[in-house]
């Protein structure tokens, strides 16, 4: 539907049209990042608060205002994404169930291990394999790099909350199936990741279920 030149070519555009939002989108990773390292049990709204906007945001100024006009299928995106941003919002914000009281356990380590590699690192990738820098994909605006500090989020939580994780491994499958058509190096960065992300929240939850902690 089109090609990757288009695909990264909308990107620098976005990134252009927004400037400089991308400095609230880092101040809104940053201030996740702190709060679940405090892990102050009442945070985890503060938490789920800035979470929930950021897909919004993507649904919104991403799907909608700029990947509709290349793809058919955005507005099913755009769906999904606030769908997840609403889910967020009732189970972390409204219900508080969303805490991290365990972030010392080994997957609130990988959490917060693959949050930061969302928020630092994931956005180099593209730059760092021929692209522009002006097309950096960054949490809070991009879909992937937003979908994969989620992930990070969820699993360092002090409990797995399965309904939060199903929109995002569907995302992780369908970034990697788009950028897999395109041959893009890292198209099995995504699955990967949110293959591993299931594995180990799976890992967890049994865990807590046997009334083990520390895990």
């Amino acid at each position: 539907m089109f090609s990757p030149e288009t695909y990264y070519r909308l990107f620098e555009l976005y990134n252009a049209d927004v400037w400089p939002t991308q400095v609230m989108a880092l101040g809104a990773g940053l201030g996740i990042a702190a709060l679940m390292v405090r892990g102050l049990h009442r945070r985890g709204r503060a938490v789920a608060t800035l979470l929930a906007a950021v897909w919004l945001a993507v649904a919104w100024g991403y799907f909608f205002e700029r990947y509709a006009t290349i793809s058919l299928a955005a507005p099913y995106f755009v769906w999904g994404f606030a769908a997840q941003a609403f889910l967020i919002a009732v189970s972390g914000v409204l219900l508080g169930r969303l805490t991290f009281d365990d972030a010392k356990a080994l997957t609130g380590k990988a959490g917060i291990a693959l949050f930061t590699f969302a928020l630092l690192i994931q956005p180099s990738i593209g730059p760092l394999i021929g692209r522009e820098w002006s097309g950096v994909e960054l949490f809070g605006l991009a879909p992937d790099p937003t979908v994969l500090g989620t992930l990070g989020v969820l699993l360092a939580a002090d409990r797995v909350r399965w309904e939060l994780f199903i929109i995002p491994i569907l995302w992780c499958a369908i970034t990697g199936t788009i950028l897999w058509v395109m041959k893009s190096p890292e198209a099995l960065l995504m699955p990967l990741a949110g293959l591993s992300v299931l594995i180990l929240a799976t890992y967890r939850s049994l865990k807590l279920r046997r009334g083990l902690v520390g895990i």
